[in-house]
């Protein structure tokens, strides 16, 4: 691109050109799987095709934004992803790729849970997918790209609350019932401060279906076992040495997620007490990274 001047300056939009486009290896692959013009010509779905483009397109590419711009600019997730999404047979590429496709959308801000919409019957069993790969052990390096935008998709989530499909998904984490996760005392205590939750709560646990006992539980503790992840993973940065930049990324958007936990009011009233029990803010204040020029962004929020 030139200036004014006519010299050469580098551009920051990573928008690609049109013939970039039309020879890019996304594009081929869309016109023969989900390209809305080359409809009458499609070839079957195949998850080995969404396991390629995860690998090759994203994973490889380091969540690059100019590859995940082409794959929405495709349609990918409107026309591919959601169309054939199958939770009990879907792999973890596919829930992650459509994780990625949804930031993507939020990103450029354009209509994201329409896709959804017209096709629901998979999606409480889409985001139970994304709610178990939030919660995994594992916390190496190489896995944290991939938590920071499962963290991204859930703050999404919470931030998308006026969405039916969405908010009957994301109520159940932050409602009463998460006191579960409360130590004894400390619940007890909130009770005899509020006596008509107390109401509440004994209503709420004799309605329990035995038969869900689990399911729910691991619900209601969900918010407070990722609060307990993200702690670990934060504590193992060291106070001087080599940091990885993705691990700096994943603690300033899960205080993101925290923030914007904590500024809604539907999703406040009962997260606060917990997170306060978890002592999330101090253990932030005590952390390493907030004594590192790394953690000035992370030390602002």
């Amino acid at each position: 691109m030139e200036n004014q001047n006519g010299m050469t300056v580098k551009s920051n939009n990573p928008a690609p050109t049109v013939e970039q486009i039309n020879a890019d290896r996304i594009t081929q692959l869309a016109n023969k799987y989900w390209a809305p013009h080359t409809m009458d010509s499609h070839l079957s779905f195949s998850s080995q095709i969404v396991e390629d483009i995860y690998v090759q397109e994203i994973c490889a590419s380091k969540f690059s934004i100019r590859r995940i711009m082409m794959l929405e600019f495709s349609q990918y997730l409107e026309n591919f992803l959601w169309p054939n999404y199958n939770a009990k047979t879907a792999t973890r590429a596919h829930t992650m790729s459509i994780v990625v496709m949804v930031n993507e959308k939020f990103r450029e801000r354009v209509q994201v849970w329409e896709a959804f919409e017209k096709s629901p019957e998979h999606f409480p069993e889409f985001f139970q997918n994304v709610l178990e790969a939030c919660l995994e052990e594992s916390i190496m390096d190489f896995d944290l790209k991939e938590q920071t935008a499962l963290i991204v998709f859930l703050n999404h989530c919470f931030n998308s609350m006026e969405v039916l499909l969405v908010r009957e998904e994301v109520k159940r984490l932050v409602s009463l019932s998460m006191w579960i996760s409360l130590q004894q005392g400390r619940r007890e205590l909130e009770f005899r401060k509020y006596p008509k939750w107390r109401k509440y709560w004994k209503v709420i646990r004799k309605k329990d279906n035995p038969q869900y006992k689990e399911k729910l539980e691991w619900e209601r503790k969900f918010l407070h076992k990722l609060m307990i992840k993200f702690m670990t993973i934060l504590e193992t940065i060291s106070e001087e040495g080599p940091l990885l930049s993705d691990k700096v990324r994943y603690c300033e958007r899960f205080l993101e997620l925290v923030i914007d936990l904590e500024a809604l009011l539907p999703t406040r009233r009962f997260f606060n007490t917990v997170m306060d029990d978890c002592h999330l803010v101090v253990r932030c204040q005590l952390s390493n990274l907030l004594h590192r020029p790394e953690g000035e962004l992370f030390g602002q929020k």
